[in-house]
């Protein structure tokens, strides 16, 4: 009886390795489906700067007319930091993104992501960062008087939340007290406002047609008068607008596709308001890599090692 059990399990097993080689030599069960097909869509990310539901609405708004004007199906994602769209490149779950000018410069270091596309915002391919003040607050009226002063930031990793504004220090050989990540640029102004902080650092965007468009107007809609409590007490130099970016192993012909599809959409009015409403953003522009060489050199001067922030920054 125990020989009959061994021989039907032996010829079992026989059986399976033979199905298996035959699988394997076929090449059609495990092959992975073409990139741009609904079985393997170009999945594309969008990192939260704003309500993740504003962002939402409008990438379907842009998924939908990249679908209907290239040949492939796309795949929205929505991550909770930039963080996590750099490593998916490097896991390779991520082919197109738009990210924050840092996020874009550790995805290039670490896995070669290529920068295409240059966001425009009311005309300018460059922004700044901005210190903010209360209004009332007298004793914060330039630079100088944020000796000593508790300050906000974004995030370690953030180019106009941090970066931008610790060169700005730095250069003026300026030493704050203490500083506290509020993660996002609206919560920075939030905590000016509620006298949280002394002063804080976000992005800053000229006005267009007389309203605000840096980061004070985040919060508008819970605080109507902030442009009247929260003033600029210094801006820094210029530094490229985000990126979007491309991983290195997409197919030349598959990245020119979508790039041109990106351009002809913003250039309507449905994309203005789409890229408009995820991003501020009113324009795309051709970019390369050698674009950003001006954002590594301002970190090689703060001593910043993209690797150490990318650490950093994932653990907040």
């Amino acid at each position: 009886m125990a020989r009959r059990v061994t021989q039907i399990f032996v010829s079992g097993f026989v059986s399976a390795l033979i199905a298996a080689s035959f699988v394997l030599s076929s090449g059609c069960t495990f092959k992975k489906a073409e990139l741009g097909s609904s079985e393997n869509p170009v999945k594309l990310f969008f990192v939260p700067s704003v309500d993740a539901k504003v962002i939402d609405a409008s990438s379907k708004d842009i998924k939908a007319y990249l679908e209907a004007n290239t040949p492939y199906k796309f795949e929205i994602k929505i991550p909770q930091s930039y963080i996590a769209v750099v490593e998916a490149f490097g896991s390779n779950q991520a082919d197109v993104a738009a990210l924050n000018t840092f996020g874009y410069l550790l995805a290039n270091k670490k896995y070669g992501t290529e920068a295409k596309l240059t966001v425009i915002r009311y005309g300018a391919s460059t922004y700044q960062a901005q210190f903010l003040a209360r209004q009332d607050d007298a004793k914060i009226t330039d630079l100088k008087d944020l000796e000593g002063k508790k300050i906000a930031f974004v995030d370690p990793a953030s180019t106009s939340g941090y970066l931008l504004p610790m060169k700005m220090l730095k250069d003026a050989g300026i030493k704050i007290g203490e500083h506290i990540f509020a993660m996002k640029h609206d919560n920075v102004v939030s905590m000016i406002i509620n006298k949280q902080v002394d002063a804080g650092a976000t992005f800053y965007s000229p006005p267009e047609n007389g309203e605000i468009q840096d980061a004070r107007r985040l919060v508008k809609t819970q605080f109507p008068d902030v442009e009247k409590t929260v003033r600029i007490v210094k801006l820094t130099e210029p530094i490229p607008n985000d990126p979007i970016v491309f991983r290195k192993e997409m197919p030349e012909d598959m990245k020119t596709t979508i790039i041109g599809a990106f351009m002809k959409f913003v250039a309507t009015p449905e994309g203005k308001e789409s890229f408009k409403k995820v991003y501020g953003v009113t324009d795309l522009q051709a970019a390369t890599d050698a674009d950003y060489d001006k954002v590594r050199k301002m970190m090689e001067d703060l001593g910043v090692d993209v690797g150490s922030v990318m650490s950093d920054a994932a653990k907040k």
